[in-house]
């Protein structure tokens, strides 16, 4: 059995239900959260992986719990899920998801990004985001978070690129040069 042949057509179908039904950006924002969920409780991931382990009844209301309730679950996503566990593919639902919210943001032309800044800046997260958008014309989904370790300034992570405008790694580069200075004098 190959989890990534399954997994990539179970996201694939999810992509094309979601498209039909014009309902994708609830989906995407709730697979992005049943991923953190995943990524965060090592319980989840086991409760899935093991499809004799608990009942589907069980698995899903846990799923629909952790996203908000029955009510607030986008009904595509569950009976996505619903047909996941019918035909006993449980241990690949965190795959599958990853896989759609990938594909989901390469069809919308969605990029993401990681912004590191050592203290908070709302006008450099949005003068990023223009200029990204300006240079693909797509939307950005930025990721940020405060480290003072970097002293002063930022970086900036998406896709190849990164920025590194941090005033810790400008130290380094100094100090770095200092020493191969030192090393000729020696």
């Amino acid at each position: 059995m190959n989890v990534g042949i399954i997994s990539e057509r179970y996201a694939v179908a999810l992509l094309k239900y979601v498209d039909e039904t014009g309902n994708g950006e609830e989906v995407y924002s709730q697979a992005l959260q049943l991923e953190k969920c995943f990524a965060s409780l090592e319980e989840l991931r086991l409760m899935t992986d093991h499809p004799d382990g608990t009942s589907d009844r069980l698995k899903m209301r846990v799923l629909t719990t952790a996203l908000g309730g029955e009510g607030k679950a986008a009904p595509e996503l569950v009976r996505f899920m619903r047909l996941v566990m019918k035909n006993r593919r449980t241990k690949c639902l965190r795959l599958m998801l990853l896989i759609f919210i990938d594909r989901y943001r390469r069809s919308r032309n969605i990029n993401v990004g990681r912004l590191v800044m050592a203290v908070p800046s709302e006008s450099l997260k949005r003068r990023l985001t223009d200029i990204v958008h300006d240079e693909t014309g797509g939307t950005v989904e930025l990721e940020t978070r405060i480290d003072p370790s970097i002293i002063g300034g930022f970086t900036f992570d998406m896709d190849w690129v990164r920025l590194d405008a941090s005033v810790a790694s400008q130290l380094k580069a100094v100090r770095r040069q200092f020493i191969e200075k030192n090393r000729r004098i020696v």
